[in-house]
């Protein structure tokens, strides 16, 4: 009889061991996903600004009209990426966010060289709009990370090592810098001083 009772009081401990690491796994998984959601809205909203921006110095900057090309071929390859991809395209989006950066940062060298610009509102505010939501992207990209390297470790923490195959679970892809390009800050301040 207690031979009985031990028994069924470690397969109740096993099943609730079993049920937590399976619960943990997943929430942690969604909560990636999240993450990787926040992203995506972020750069959704950087590509939809790039056009405004580049039509309103486009009158302006006739004479710069390979830029402006680049900036949008740029903008639309990383939109073309950014499509229906998830975090196991990460590397994928990140070069082409690496490439639309670095046409960002030839075109506001450029435009910083048209005086006329400066007292054209809608560029100000666009590139304003265009600060603001590269830092959005940079702190979702953190929060992405953190949720992503916790998802990874407790893969491979004991006993959640044990149901990751259960629970799908899969190590996370982390957003990394690999061009020196993008280490660089882009410069998209066009703040006419």
């Amino acid at each position: 009889m207690i031979g009985a009772i031990i028994i069924s009081l470690i397969a109740v401990i096993a099943v609730f061991v079993a049920v937590s690491s399976y619960n943990s796994l997943i929430n942690l998984k969604e909560q990636t996903n999240n993450s990787w959601k926040q992203i995506d809205v972020q750069l959704k909203r950087r590509h939809d600004l790039i056009p405004n921006l580049v039509e309103a110095v486009r009158g302006a900057m006739q004479f710069e009209r390979e830029t402006l090309e680049a900036v949008i071929a740029a903008r639309n390859k990383a939109v073309s990426v950014c499509t229906g991809a998830g975090p196991a395209n990460v590397a994928e989006i990140a070069a082409a966010e690496g490439a639309l950066n670095a046409a960002l940062s030839r075109f506001s060298a450029i435009v910083e060289a048209y005086p006329d610009l400066k007292a054209t509102g809608n560029v100000a505010q666009f590139q304003e709009e265009l600060t603001s939501t590269e830092n959005r992207v940079g702190f979702a990209r953190q929060a992405y990370n953190d949720t992503a390297t916790s998802y990874n470790v407790a893969q491979q923490q004991f006993p959640n090592v044990l149901f990751a195959g259960l629970a799908k679970a899969a190590p996370a892809t982390l957003w990394e810098i690999s061009e020196h390009a993008d280490r660089e800050v882009p410069k998209v301040n066009l703040s006419f001083k």
